[in-house]
């Protein structure tokens, strides 16, 4: 047998793994990294978090990845060559993370890299019905694996698709097996680029629970605080709560037929950006607003879409809220949304998971059950189809 795939088996066969999720998301601010050690699979995971960084992209990969990022014509070449210097430059940061931790290569049985969305577009976006659901993530599981010397999944969406799902989010499969509870109705709301939400009502029924994108979250907030601000994204809302809300352009920027589609649904910046808001903008007249007045209407537009989708399925005041991503840093946001869901709101820290490590957390989580468990029956809900994830690349 090839000695990488006994390592396989026998990572598979242990009773506990020790698995390194990697996860960038669709605001591009950097790499997170979080090495855990998962015990057993199915329901009775449990997730240990041992060490966890972001290391955030130099503005010279940000670009990189922008030349390509969310449009529907880009240089070929550029594409190719950045789905593997992106895996080799994440290579370099997971040699040089673990070896701040003191953690030796050996230690880990696993790597699970998500990769970089660079495009995600489900029928109801690209309107063309011969056509399947389309989601594309780069940074090559075989650099990875290579480099690393690491056994690694990657390019976890493309089954999801297959199976007939829109290929995101994928937030479920982990928060089912991680958060659900017999004693409270919780809602797992991350607010990354473009927000979502796992639904777990108490019951404990795969079968009930789903995840959906709500539409932006930090996204359009981090895109137009570059443009007027030259800073990455509004620290502590200071530009946004400088101004006021406009209800022309936020009725405008809310009228779009994907916020009346059925639940689950996935977005992305291919739809909500900048572009979309200075249509918004032409179309009320609103051109003159100031930099703040448009950011602070941005954040209620993420908010009071958050929240829609949310009381499209559940009384708000029923449930917990475990908040993760980068918009529970968002004081602003956040007090929006407990204004319009007033619950019990608390940061995913609480259930053992840092609000900031979560999703580089549920891919280690991922992989693990494709290595050690199996597709868990979420039953015929449309979005949620019961599969696996992940291509196994050997590190030789």
């Amino acid at each position: 047998m090839n000695p990488a795939l006994e390592r396989l088996y026998q990572a598979a066969a242990a009773p506990q793994r020790t698995i390194l999720g990697l996860m960038s998301g669709t605001s591009l601010d950097g790499l997170d990294l979080a090495l855990c050690r998962l015990h057993g699979y199915g329901p009775a995971t449990r997730a240990e978090l041992l060490h966890f960084q972001t290391v955030p992209y130099p503005e010279s990969q940000k670009e990189a990845i922008r030349e390509v990022f969310a449009q529907s014509q880009v240089s070929l070449e550029k594409l190719t060559a950045l789905n593997a210097t992106l895996a080799r430059y994440h290579a370099r940061l997971v040699q040089e993370s673990l070896h701040a931790w003191g953690v030796a290569c050996r230690e880990v049985d696993l790597l699970a890299s998500h990769g970089q969305t660079i495009y995600h577009a489900p029928r109801h976006q690209h309107r063309h019905p011969e056509w399947p659901h389309m989601t594309l993530q780069l940074g090559d599981g075989d650099h990875l694996a290579y480099l690393t010397g690491l056994l690694t999944l990657s390019d976890f969406r493309q089954k999801h698709v297959a199976a007939g799902g829109e290929g995101a989010p994928l937030a479920v499969y982990g928060d089912y097996l991680l958060f659900s509870s017999s004693a409270e109705n919780r809602i797992m709301l991350n607010m990354g680029g473009i927000a979502n939400f796992t639904f777990l009502p108490k019951a404990g029924n795969a079968a009930t629970v789903f995840v959906t994108d709500t539409g932006p979250g930090n996204t359009l907030l981090d895109a137009f605080t570059r443009r007027f601000f030259q800073q990455p994204f509004d620290a502590n809302a200071t530009h946004a709560r400088a101004g006021h809300i406009n209800p022309a352009l936020l009725t405008c920027l809310k009228s779009h037929p994907f916020f009346s589609f059925p639940l689950p649904r996935t977005t992305g910046p291919e739809l909500f950006n900048t572009r979309y808001v200075e249509n918004a903008l032409q179309q009320t007249g609103s051109q003159d607003l100031t930099p703040e007045d448009i950011l602070a209407t941005l954040t209620r537009f993420s908010a009071e879409t958050i929240a829609g989708a949310v009381r499209q399925v559940a009384r708000p005041e029923d449930f917990y809220f475990y908040g993760s991503g980068g918009g529970v840093h968002n004081p602003l946001l956040m007090a929006h949304l407990q204004e319009l869901l007033p619950g019990c709101w608390q940061r995913s820290d609480a259930l053992g998971v840092p609000a900031d490590a979560k999703e580089a957390v549920l891919f280690a989580v991922l992989a693990n059950e494709t290595l050690a468990g199996g597709p868990t029956d979420f039953g015929p809900r449309s979005g949620v189809p019961s599969v696996t994830f992940g291509k196994i690349s050997l590190p030789t």
